[in-house]
């Protein structure tokens, strides 16, 4: 278990679901947390839940003016933990441009954006921490997942650049990819979801992550190996059981 107290985090999508049962598993393990997102209204009201040192850092990852200015005022942090995203369940058939468009901006961009924003102070002091949320539908192209698969399976490679380029220089950097969480995102989800996880659960198996030395995570467990093993199957065996005509 690493010592989290006096350490200063900055979690960039943290005022509901995941993004805020993680902060709260933090606070209490005596990490100073700053919550970003775009409703600042909510923002406050995340942080009030908190029981230690926190803070409400109003941000728009997909303006890049934005995050600057964020990030200028966070002063030196320990770590960051990219948990933006939005999501709506898409066929190519049904292609939504502003949506799609939301899903990449946000979701992958919106993480360069932030991580960019933070990495160049790690790198130059030889310590950091950087944490990013990628997902089990990041694996492979799924149906019904235009712009969130591609999103993910984008925020998943840049974690492996990034952890390929900073080994050893003092600079930690872990992907979680959690499956289906009950959020007002999966809400929207109209089919089976399996091994459904709350966002207080899911935010136990991300913080035994962080403080653990391994790379990646997926989760939950047993549900995570469909999607590995899927990375083996032929284009005409994955097509075939994964998005049959």
């Amino acid at each position: 278990m690493k010592d989290w107290t006096g350490k200063r985090y900055w979690l960039v999508g943290a005022s509901e679901g995941l993004g805020l049962a993680l902060a709260q598993v933090m606070s209490r393990a005596g990490a100073e947390v700053i919550l970003s997102a775009r409703n600042a209204d909510r923002l406050a009201e995340a942080v009030a839940t908190l029981p230690g040192k926190a803070r409400a850092l109003p941000c728009d990852v997909a303006d890049s003016a934005s995050v600057r200015a964020a990030a200028e005022s966070l002063g030196e942090v320990d770590g960051v933990v990219y948990l933006a995203g939005v999501y709506w369940p898409m066929k190519a058939q049904d292609w939504d441009a502003e949506k799609v468009e939301a899903m990449c901006d946000i979701n992958f961009t919106g993480c360069a954006r932030a991580i960019g924003a933070v990495l160049p102070d790690m790198v130059k002091r030889g310590s950091g921490h950087v944490v990013i949320c990628g997902s089990l539908s990041g694996f492979r192209g799924l149906p019904g997942a235009i712009g969130y698969a591609a999103s993910k399976a984008g925020v998943m490679s840049l974690a492996e650049s990034l952890y390929a380029d900073l080994r050893g220089t003092g600079v930690e950097v872990q992907v979680a990819n959690p499956g289906f969480i009950r959020t007002r995102l999966t809400d929207k989800n109209d089919f089976s979801m399996p091994f459904l996880m709350e966002p207080e659960l899911a935010a136990r198996e991300m913080f035994e992550h962080m403080n653990a030395d391994a790379f990646k995570k997926s989760f939950p467990l047993v549900f995570s190996w469909l999607f590995r093993l899927s990375q083996f199957l032929p284009d005409w065996a994955y097509y075939r059981l994964f998005a049959p005509k």
